[in-house]
């Protein structure tokens, strides 16, 4: 078995690692899972407009994928969690996303509304797991 490599994404994921004790993502092997990623910024704001935090979300995503090595062409599993269930424009902007990230393949998907999230300001989490070649 190959030993767990953690990754802290730069900018926001040093600032969660120190206050919140956490890793952005793990690798072992071939195979690397995120911890959930909001739509923040480097210093912890959240867009005012929904579908501009879940694509903020999508972009931290491709960052911390990045940070483990690997990429959306590699992601194989997202989950997503909806505070508020689905707003209008939710499922659309989300899928749309997933086209612009991953056009060569449609990954599996589980959508969830729930009540709160991490931080009173977030309306959206995303977590994926990835497999590398």
């Amino acid at each position: 078995m190959n030993k767990p490599e953690f990754f802290v994404t730069p900018g926001y994921g040093e600032r969660q690692l120190a206050s919140m004790h956490y890793s952005q993502a793990l690798r072992i092997g071939k195979r690397i899972e995120t911890s959930g990623q909001g739509g923040w910024s480097d210093d912890w704001q959240f867009p005012a407009l929904l579908e501009d935090e879940i694509a903020q979300a999508f972009d931290n995503l491709s960052r911390t994928l990045a940070a483990a090595g690997a990429c959306w062409e590699h992601v194989v599993h997202v989950n997503s969690y909806h505070v508020g269930g689905y707003p209008p424009g939710v499922n659309e902007t989300m899928v749309k996303l997933f086209r612009h990230y991953m056009p060569g393949h449609a990954p599996i998907w589980t959508s969830l509304g729930v009540a709160a999230l991490g931080d009173p300001a977030m309306r959206v989490e995303i977590r994926v797991s990835a497999v590398l070649p």
